[in-house]
């Protein structure tokens, strides 16, 4: 990006310029950047209305036991504290949807593949911690505490899956999992499948 500045979209201003959407703190893994404000409004309208493919890698506390579920709960702002979102009736639509890679019943974790079908703030931490399995190093939406001491959260967002803005062809951008992430899986002794992620 700094070394493209200049020529990014001007869309989201001079302090998110080319930006189309965000990751939560400490979340890891890919972005989309606009070039220019066309392929801003193309990637912002597919992302709208829901035609951008997301996939996340998710290291979570607990032994998950359905093999794979989908979390259909409203999202919205927590009445005690406003800066947390929170599972609650009249919040706004919110679908997650995950499938178990790996459990390790040894250190009380599951390794989960997540895809959403909706972008709402926190979504994944909020769902995920609500059923009762939050993400290591959560301090938002777990304790933070984790037996690593890792500094930030095991969710990483892996792939992206959407149609380029100008040509409509179909593309998929992969980012790896970061080193801290992988260290764990290690720990834990992880099929070498998940450390090539």
């Amino acid at each position: 990006m700094n070394i493209c500045k200049e020529s990014l979209s001007g869309i989201g201003g001079e302090i998110r310029p080319g930006i189309v959407h965000r990751l939560d703190k400490d979340t890891s893994g890919v972005i989309v950047v606009a070039k220019n404000d066309k392929a801003h409004i193309n990637l912002s309208e597919q992302i709208k209305n829901h035609e951008v493919e997301k996939t996340y890698i998710a290291l979570v506390r607990g032994i998950v036991k359905e093999n794979e579920a989908k979390i259909d709960m409203p999202i919205g702002r927590d009445k005690n504290d406003r800066k947390k979102m929170t599972v609650r009736e009249d919040g706004k639509n919110a679908v997650t949807n995950f499938k178990v890679l790996e459990r390790y019943e040894k250190d009380n974790c599951t390794l989960l593949e997540v895809k959403i079908e909706t972008g709402r703030t926190h979504q994944i931490r909020v769902h995920l911690s609500h059923i009762g399995y939050p993400i290591i190093g959560d301090e938002v939406y777990s304790n933070g505490k984790n037996k690593w001491g890792i500094k930030g959260q095991c969710l990483h967002a892996k792939s992206l899956k959407f149609k380029h803005p100008i040509t409509g062809k179909e593309m998929k951008i992969e980012a790896e999992l970061p080193e801290y992430f992988k260290e764990i899986l290690r720990k834990m002794g992880t099929g070498h499948f998940f450390l090539k992620m």
